[in-house]
């Protein structure tokens, strides 16, 4: 196995910013046991899948044993294999298998907060004087027997809970069953240390932190003040939690420290991490989170996750970012399992091929670490779930303006001609959507025109072009819907990029075209002559020039 993270001679380059990674949601991914529910022997089957899509890291969510009621991200036991997805073995086959194709495994590790099944929490509250008492945050009710402050759970209501135990509220950031860690705690600190050297030593190559800046807490326990601009990125309008400026109960500046000494250890194992970030101001946080190389190496937000699809909106991200950025590096993501698929979020009720394609070109064209999500490979839509087959207590809660994440979580689709699209031979925990069997990779293999071989095309031609993995970048002023940019790279050549994000064709004049040399071989359509470049509905046009 390799977990050499040395640096690229070529300018230096650490390998994981010329990477691009592919998440996986193991529940949907691909089921061999008939269960209904993707397993680790899944992910290992389909390997050579990712590794012909031409991704460097696979991004496995959480496979711990749980109760699942947030679906693995309430961890009873940070150091197995919940038997749902297998075993210990089961993980180590992957493992092996993984890096025999020359693949890193990234794990999820969910330190925020546990289930609240865990042994741990079951100690603490037994008492206010067990050893494990202060290992969770408590507090005492207010004279009116009011919660401590104003704090607010992400998936909807007050994020105290009061428990007849200890006579005492414990603060839970989502469900009431993830009880939130007290990281001012040191064994705190230790005992996520120690489960974090529990799978580098099994040859894990990497972590993604799941929530990373809600580790700690104001211990003074302050209220929050309103926000002076309602978040609406990571949370949608209809969730009162965007109504609060978080400045007391996330993002706090101790979490610093606490990142430092994650880094210490991942670098012993030659590891690297990638952070979540959901803040008011995510671009700074995920620049604080990644600044000096002694913290994070990665980090990404919901920035690109949003409804709004314009050049503006992606630009602003991107020179926000690298205006803060003081050294870090950003993972630009713009699907997951916590968001409605691109293809519906973008492209609304009748999305195209062509559409997918752009957006992952562009995606790709972006500096920083592309991450990409299952199934966007394969221009998958939004599935809708009925109410009554919701599994996500976040839609339930919200519905029906919101309803919750499963509709980006439903199977993937393997194979189109068997029951369930090949996903399972049992009844799959989330239906397949119907409308996803004419998608399945079986069928997109055969045709060479498909986002499937698409993507494979054009991630394969950009692990070519050092410049729009390692280059810097700079954007052009373009009228919407075009989004103009270049990425430099010293002893190379510019690369010219202009991408249409509409669905009418576009002319745009860019005097920096004029006798640039035109890029074949990334499989979108668009030219230019004389300085103007002309695109198709969707279209791009790359070009190079000295």
């Amino acid at each position: 196995m390799n977990n050499d993270i040395s640096l690229h001679s070529e300018q230096n380059t650490p390998w994981w910013r010329e990477a691009i990674i592919y998440q996986v949601y193991p529940r949907s991914f691909r089921d061999t046991n008939g269960d209904g529910i993707g397993d680790l022997p899944g992910i290992t089957e389909k390997l050579d899948y990712i590794a012909q899509l031409g991704a460097d890291i696979v991004w496995i969510s959480p496979f711990f044993t749980s109760p699942m009621k947030d679906f693995g991200y309430d961890v009873a036991d940070y150091c197995d294999v919940d038997p749902m997805f297998g075993t210990l073995a089961d993980f180590d086959a992957l493992i092996a298998r993984a890096h025999s194709l020359g693949l890193k495994i990234m794990i999820d590790q969910v330190l925020s907060h546990t289930a609240d099944i865990h042994p741990w929490f079951v100690e603490s509250r037994k008492s206010r004087d067990n050893p494990k008492a202060d290992w969770y945050v408590w507090a005492d009710p207010l004279a009116d027997g009011n919660p401590p402050n104003n704090w607010l759970s992400v998936f909807g209501g007050s994020s105290w809970q009061w428990d007849s135990r200890r006579k005492q509220y414990y603060l839970h950031n989502f469900l009431v069953s993830q009880p939130d860690m007290n990281f001012h705690h040191p064994d705190v600190q230790q005992a996520h240390l120690d489960n974090l050297r529990f799978w580098l030593a099994r040859g894990v190559d990497g972590v993604r932190m799941d929530a990373c800046n809600f580790h700690f807490h104001d211990p003074e326990l302050r209220s929050n003040p309103a926000a002076a601009n309602r978040d609406t990125s990571t949370v949608t309008d209809v969730n009162p939690y965007g109504m609060q400026a978080h400045v007391y109960d996330k993002t706090r500046p101790e979490n610093i420290a606490f990142l430092q000494k994650i880094r210490v250890l991942l670098d012993e194992f030659g590891a690297v991490a990638i952070g979540e970030v959901g803040a008011d101001d995510a671009l700074g946080v995920m620049a604080d989170y990644t600044a000096d190389g002694d913290k994070l190496h990665m980090a990404y937000s919901f920035n690109l996750l949003t409804p709004e699809f314009s050049a503006g909106h992606v630009r602003r991200q991107v020179e926000q970012f690298e205006a803060r950025v003081k050294g870090g590096w950003a993972s630009w993501s713009v699907g997951n399992h916590d968001s409605i698929r691109v293809m519906t979020r973008w492209g609304g009720a009748a999305p195209t091929h062509a559409l997918a394609k752009l957006v992952l070109a562009m995606q790709l064209s972006l500096k920083g670490t592309p991450c990409l999500y299952q199934g966007d490979e394969l221009a998958l839509t939004e599935a809708d779930v009925p109410f009554e087959l919701l599994q996500d207590p976040y839609g339930i809660t919200f519905w029906p303006e919101f309803k919750g994440r499963d509709g980006c979580r439903t199977p993937i689709p393997w194979t189109a001609e068997l029951p369930n699209a090949g996903f399972t031979t049992g009844t799959p925990w989330l239906p397949v959507a119907e409308e996803h069997i004419a998608s399945a990779a079986s069928a997109q293999e055969t045709d060479t025109d498909s986002p499937l071989n698409f993507a494979r095309r054009i991630v394969a031609w950009r692990r070519q072009q050092p410049q729009l993995t390692r280059g810097e970048i700079v954007f052009f002023d373009a009228p919407e819907p075009v989004l103009a940019l270049r990425r430099d790279l010293a002893g190379h050549p510019s690369v010219l990029a202009v991408f249409n994000l509409g669905a009418e064709p576009v002319t745009y004049q860019l005097a920096e075209a004029i006798g640039a040399v035109p890029m074949i071989g990334h499989g979108l359509h668009g030219s230019a002559e004389e300085g103007v470049v002309t695109l198709p509905a969707y279209g791009a046009w790359f070009g190079t020039k000295r």
